[in-house]
């Protein structure tokens, strides 16, 4: 009985011993795990206040002031005409879409974005967004909606400038686009897939960069006389159809750039897009306001990147700058004594090392401007004052009565030759010396070299005429243009609805 007796304490002791050899291990086990609720920040990006402090980086003051100054746009194009007319658009490739043929009689409607540059309603946006457009529609940050008016478009860097009747609106400055670095924070703010005020942040991922969509009717038709200005910011910030024409901002809300294009195979935001530079966007808006067309300097070359492929070839002993191959007709480079072979390596004081940068350089510039252009010439350095001149020639500035037809109609026109109005017994008329991808090339069935002689029944004997009767005309206006051809002297009809 004691035996039984003792061997029930032993139990119970031991029992007792586990128990609190639990409790005491359990304790233990939690006063080692750390159920903290602070939000970690290992992953937080800083920057530094006005104290040199770290703080978190933040968006949200700026992403409140450009949002205001950011707009919607929406374009409707003319009805068309012509049943079969396949539509190719450059940039489809960059925004995904199949080719389609467009439906006969049907208003096309497009969307993208703007940003307002200064209190009295001028907007900049980009020229794909509004061009062939019969009417463009500008809806406000507040949901405020003006019919606005083109003030001029330049397919050569795919921007185009706007302009609505009212006042004291929130702008956009444009800051030195040539001071941003690669690494910068930058936000991208515009309306893609119509969600409008969307901002998305990143970094500038490279600049310069030469893509090759920009005025791909310039390029086909005339590489070498083509004026169409590549240097695109690059970033990662996320861009998407409907952002084109929207602003690239710093932290400090200054305009860098507008959005432009994506590259993408499925044609949305896949890491990369690219913006117009500022000091770009600055010079062809001030010449859009000024003189309703863009004042572009030329040097008339033909270039290429120098590398060290270039450099093999041509016996080089550099591998940077922008290699001539070739002179245009009237260059203005050539006339200042450059050479085929020579490898301009600076204008003025800014390094050129790409073509890019050439053509990015010079296309700031406006007839009659003067550069020095530095170039190795077989292993020298010489320097060359050039005097810029336009493609015609000429260093004057073109003036706004001298313009040859609307942007929207595609044509460039040219007082017609006395031998060859005699010829064809005309008494007057105005000539079409090129006709682009615009308005008349895609809905008439027109030709270049068209003799225009009346404009709605009303006689035109020169552009200077012409351009007056198309300033008294509105949208929805019919136009009928009538005349004749030099190779076929019988009369034709073509009519289009502005």
């Amino acid at each position: 009985m004691k035996q039984f007796g003792a061997l029930t304490m032993a139990a119970m002791l031991g029992s007792i011993l586990t128990l609190v050899a639990y409790n005491w291990l359990n304790d233990g086990n939690k006063k080692s795990i750390n159920l903290g609720t602070q939000t970690p920040v290992a992953n937080v990006a800083y920057t530094l206040n006005e104290k040199g402090e770290a703080i978190p980086l933040d968006f949200t003051g700026t992403a409140e002031k450009v949002t205001k100054a950011v707009v919607h746009i929406r374009s409707t194009q003319k009805e068309n005409q012509r049943n079969e007319q396949l539509f190719i658009d450059p940039f489809r490739e960059f925004f995904g879409g199949p080719q389609r043929p467009m439906q006969p009689m049907q208003p096309a409607q497009s969307t993208g974005s703007g940003v307002i540059i200064n209190q009295e309603g001028y907007i900049v946006t980009n020229n794909h967004v509004v061009n062939d457009a019969a009417i463009v529609e500008v809806t406000l940050s507040d949901n405020r909606s003006f019919k606005a008016e083109v003030i001029g478009t330049d397919p050569d860097t795919d921007l185009a400038v706007l302009k609505i009747k009212e006042k004291n609106l929130p702008f956009l400055s444009f800051v030195d686009s040539d001071k941003a670095k690669v690494g910068e924070w930058v936000l991208a703010v515009g309306n893609p897939f119509n969600l409008n005020s969307t901002v998305t942040a990143g970094i500038i991922s490279a600049k310069g960069r030469n893509i090759g969509i920009v005025n791909r009717e310039g390029r086909a038709t005339n590489e070498l006389g083509n004026t169409a200005i590549e240097s695109f910011i690059q970033t990662d910030a996320a861009i998407n159809p409907g952002n084109s024409g929207g602003a690239l901002v710093d932290l400090n809300g200054g305009l860098l750039g507008i959005n432009t294009a994506i590259a993408s195979p499925t044609g949305a935001y896949s890491g990369y897009g690219f913006a117009v530079p500022s000091d770009i966007v600055k010079k062809i808006v001030e010449d859009l306001i000024e003189f309703g067309v863009v004042q572009r300097g030329w040097l008339g070359v033909s270039i290429v990147s120098v590398n060290n492929d270039v450099a093999k070839e041509y016996d080089l002993n550099i591998l940077e700058g922008a290699y001539i191959s070739a002179f245009a007709e009237k260059s203005s480079a050539k006339d200042a004594g450059l050479k085929e072979g020579d490898v301009v390596v600076k204008i003025d004081d800014t390094a050129i090392k790409t073509s890019t940068a050439l053509i990015e350089y010079i296309g700031r510039k406006r007839p009659g401007d003067k550069v020095n252009v530095t170039v190795n010439r077989q292993g020298k350095e010489l320097i060359f004052p050039v005097t810029l001149k336009a493609r015609d020639g000429k260093t004057s500035v073109v003036k706004p009565e001298e313009r040859t037809g609307f942007a929207s109609l595609g044509i460039e026109l040219e007082d017609a030759d006395a031998k060859l109005l005699k010829k064809l017994e005309l008494q007057h008329g105005i000539k079409i010396k090129n006709l682009a991808n615009g308005r008349l090339a895609r809905e008439t069935d027109i030709r270049e070299g068209f003799i225009i002689t009346h404009v709605n029944d009303t006689p035109v004997k020169s552009v200077k005429e012409f351009n007056e009767l198309m300033k008294k005309k509105k949208t929805g206006d019919l136009i009928i243009l009538s005349g004749t051809y030099e190779d076929f002297p019988k009369e034709f009809n073509y009519a289009i609805r502005l």
